[in-house]
């Protein structure tokens, strides 16, 4: 009974319009090496003169993604509503500001939020070598970044 049921699904999805499936699931990449790392810094470093962050995928298994972000100067505060995001400071130091209230918010999708900037809040300093969690539904926004400032960051998904 369960494998006749299994197949009936499975030949329905398989009769369903290309329209009507779920979206082919992000490329698995399970390793990246220092030397991409370093490729990606060099290509983001030329890149950004457009752009105040760019951000380029390191690692991706669905639902988790971690990226490579590289940032020159401030760009908009964010709101995740249903992922934490983790930080790690592989090059460079600005501060960080978490907790208050977006300014200016906008909603980006259905669940992200972004602001010109936030009200309150607590601003640290970061710089290479630190680690940082913002829990989900925290602004926060890099401001003072002095040079560059390269994470890499994970958006873990939460509730």
């Amino acid at each position: 009974m369960i494998k006749t049921l299994a197949l009936a699904a499975l030949i329905g999805a398989l009769a369903l319009p290309a329209s009507a499936q779920a979206p082919a699931a992000p490329e698995m990449k399970t390793f990246t090496s220092s030397a991409e790392v370093q490729a990606m810094i060099a290509e983001v470093r030329k890149a950004h003169k457009t752009e105040p962050t760019l951000a380029r995928t390191l690692l991706s298994l669905a639902p988790i993604r971690a990226a490579l972000e590289y940032r020159t100067a401030t760009g908009p505060a964010a709101v995740h509503e249903k992922e934490a995001e983790m930080f790690y400071v592989i090059e460079g130091s600005g501060t960080l500001t978490t907790g208050g209230k977006l300014t200016e918010e906008k909603r980006t999708n259905a669940t992200n939020l972004t602001g010109a900037g936030i009200d309150g809040g607590q601003a640290r300093t970061v710089a290479k070598g630190d680690f940082i969690i913002v829990p989900e539904n925290t602004p926060h926004q890099y401001t003072g970044i002095k040079g560059e400032l390269i994470l890499m960051s994970i958006h873990i998904p939460r509730g």
